[in-house]
């Protein structure tokens, strides 16, 4: 039972992982003509590294993560602000004194004065979009297997 829900919970991950990868991808266009989405809409894809990035885990037995692995993803999710002079914040969630670094600091470089990101989330909307549908396939798992079924 618990492999055959299993199946099903990593399949939703998957859901949720296709999803954000296609609110990146549509309609944006890369190289040359690329244009920044706008704050609170999914970031365009320009390189195909943000979106091919994001992957799912299984995690235990009846668990699976989705999770984005680019250095810059939390601050396109959740914004960023950074301030000169006292420290910077890396996209991978390391600090370092502000000024030449080797932290990476993602796409976007502070040099002097102060800059903000607004956010630009691609997760918790591609989340709460296929969070019904998740939840009905896990729910049909577990009913087909309690009635002696397999998927």
């Amino acid at each position: 039972m618990i492999n055959e829900v299993g199946r099903a919970v990593f399949a939703a991950g998957e859901f949720l992982t296709k999803e954000a990868q296609i609110s990146i991808t549509t309609g944006a266009v890369s190289g040359k003509n690329h244009e920044p989405s706008e704050p609170g809409a999914p970031p365009n894809n320009d390189t195909g590294y943000l979106a091919s990035n994001i992957r799912t885990y299984k995690t235990g037995p009846l668990t699976a993560e989705s999770s984005s692995e680019a250095e810059y993803s939390a601050a396109l999710e959740g914004g960023s602000e950074r301030k000169a002079g006292v420290t910077s914040r890396s996209f991978a969630g390391k600090t370092a004194e502000y000024g030449p670094s080797k932290a990476r600091q993602g796409p976007v470089r502070v040099e002097f004065g102060d800059s903000s990101t607004p956010a630009r989330p691609f997760m918790q909307p591609a989340a709460e979009k296929t969070r019904k549908q998740a939840q009905r396939l896990v729910q049909a798992a577990v009913k087909i297997v309690a009635n002696g079924g397999s998927l």
